[in-house]
């Protein structure tokens, strides 16, 4: 049994389906499965509650710096200093604000550290948005999610639906476009696929052939990948 340590970085616009391949990926490595959207929600959260501006950097800075968030090894679930939040930053205001959030430069590197802390101890798949160009740019595997605008509109929508609430298409996809054009412009760390990841077109595939795929690579870059373990 190895005692490496893998990290494996999926990395990809907002509803590629990075979150669902990327814990159906972990549950088949048996690594822990790490959501750095939900750190942003949780930071999101603290801030809505705490009536703090969005457009106030210095102050999200420092709640950033502030903040003590930590996932569920075994449950993903997400902890905001001691306190569960797992349901309440699946709210969609609170992942309205996060998106505009993880855009402040002081934010992103404030939150780096825990990102980093949570695979010091264990193997992991991680996702988000510069898992691969800047969290662990030596990141074992690298994949880049990606899907047509329609079909990540699409998916987004259902998921917005199956929460019970309201979903305009048209509304969806223009959200989309732009939580795109701000994780691709914004200054620090933006959405770009590295050098060396693997771009997955998702578009027309089923979860399986998805999730099939991304183990392909995986396996390809690393020994063994079902026996290694944290």
């Amino acid at each position: 049994m190895s005692e490496k340590r893998v990290v494996v970085a999926i990395d990809g616009p907002a509803g590629a389906g990075k979150s669902t391949i990327a814990r159906r990926v972990a549950d088949k490595l048996g690594f822990l499965y790490i959501n750095t959207g939900a750190i942003y929600r949780a930071l999101a959260l603290w801030a809505l509650r705490l009536g703090v501006d969005v457009n106030d950097l210095y102050r999200l800075e420092q709640l950033a710096k502030e903040a003590k968030i930590d996932l569920g090894a075994d449950d993903g679930r997400v902890f905001l200093n001691g306190e569960d939040v797992t349901e309440a930053v699946r709210d969609l205001r609170v992942s309205e604000a996060a998106s505009k959030i993880s855009a402040v430069p002081g934010v992103r590197r404030a939150l780096l550290g825990i990102q980093r802390s949570m695979a010091e101890q264990n193997s992991v798949v991680m996702e988000g948005r510069d898992i691969g160009s800047v969290v662990f740019p030596q990141a074992d595997v690298k994949i880049f999610l990606d899907a047509e605008p329609d079909e990540r509109a699409r998916r987004r929508a259902l998921q917005i639906s199956q929460k019970g609430q309201r979903a305009d298409f048209q509304a969806v996809t223009g959200e989309l476009k732009q939580r795109d054009e701000r994780d691709r412009r914004r200054s620090e760390s933006p959405l770009v696929q590295a050098p060396d990841a693997e771009l997955v077109d998702t578009t027309g595939l089923t979860l399986e052939q998805v999730e099939e795929t991304v183990l392909r690579v995986v396996r390809a870059r690393i020994s063994n990948g079902k026996e290694t373990r944290s």
